[in-house]
C-alpha cells in the first residue's frame, strides 16, 4: 500500500468537493492538506535523490563515507565489542563440567593422508630397502584400514580427556581469542564497505527507512488539513 498516494489522492478529493461545492473550508483543508503531503513527498525523494538546483538533494550518496563510516562504527562498537565477545565467551565456557564432542568430526575425517605420511616415511627409511624385496608398498596395504582405526581412537580419546578439554575451554576464555576475532570481524567488515558504493548504500539505506518515511507524508497531508480547517474556521 503506497501511503504517500493515498493521501496525496484523499487531499485532492477534498480539494475538489470544495471547489465544487463551493465550500471553503473544504477547500483550505483540502490544499492545506495536498500542500503539506507534496512538501514532504519532495523531502523523502530529495533525501534519495539529487534534484537539480535544489541544494541539499541526494544527501545520502553525497554522504556515503559519513554513512559508511557509521555503518562500521555500529557494527564494530556496539555488537562486535571486545567485551560482548569476552562476556559470550565467559557464558558460553563459564561451565567446568561442559565437554565438547567431537566423535561425529573425527568420524568424518578422511585419514588417508596421515597413512600416505607413514607410508612414505617407511620407505624411504633403511626399512624400506628389506620391504621391497616382499613387494614394497603392496606389503604395507594391510596396515591401512587398522592403522586409521587406532588414529582415529586415539585421537578421540586425547580430544576428550579432561586436561584437554579444560585447556580448550580456557583458551576459549582467553582475551587473545577474542581479540582475534575482534581484528578477523572488523577486517571483513572493512573489506565488505570498501567494496560498497554511494548507489548501494543508498539503496540499503532507503530499503531500511523508505516504507516509514511514508507516514511523514501522511502525517503532513493530516496536519497541514487541520491547519486548513483551523484558518477557514479563523477566517468565516
Amino acid at each position: 500500500m503506497n501511503k504517500s498516494l493515498i493521501t496525496n489522492l484523499i487531499a485532492i478529493l477534498i480539494l475538489s468537493t470544495g471547489i465544487l461545492a463551493n465550500e471553503e473550508l473544504f477547500l483550505m483543508i483540502g490544499l492545506f492538506a495536498l500542500s503539506g503531503a507534496i512538501t514532504n513527498s519532495i523531502a523523502i525523494h530529495m533525501l534519495f535523490e539529487k534534484v537539480p538546483l535544489l541544494y541539499g538533494s541526494g544527501v545520502i550518496e553525497d554522504r556515503f563515507d559519513q554513512f559508511k563510516t557509521g555503518i562500521h562504527g555500529l557494527i564494530m562498537e556496539q555488537f562486535f565489542t571486545k567485551e560482548n565477545l569476552d562476556r559470550f565467551l565467559e557464558e558460553e565456557f563459564s561451565d567446568d563440567d561442559k565437554h565438547f564432542d567431537f566423535s561425529k568430526v573425527i568420524d568424518e575425517t578422511d585419514f588417508s593422508p596421515a597413512y600416505d605420511s607413514l607410508k612414505s616415511s617407511v620407505m624411504e627409511s633403511s626399512f624400506g630397502g628389506m620391504l621391497n624385496m616382499f613387494g614394497g608398498e603392496k606389503a604395507l596395504e594391510p596396515l591401512e584400514e587398522p592403522f586409521k582405526e587406532k588414529l582415529k581412537g586415539a585421537i578421540n580419546k586425547i580430544v576428550h580427556t579432561d586436561s584437554f578439554q579444560a585447556t580448550l575451554q580456557e583458551n576459549l576464555k582467553s582475551k587473545n581469542i577474542s581479540d582475534d576475532i575482534v581484528e578477523k570481524v572488523d577486517g571483513i567488515v572493512q573489506r565488505r564497505l570498501d567494496e560498497m558504493t554511494p548507489y548501494m548504500v543508498k539503496e540499503i539505506i532507503q530499503k531500511i527507512i523508505k516504507e516509514h518515511l511514508g507516514w511523514l507524508v501522511v502525517w503532513g497531508g493530516v496536519f497541514g488539513g487541520a491547519i486548513g480547517a483551523i484558518s477557514a474556521l479563523l477566517m468565516a
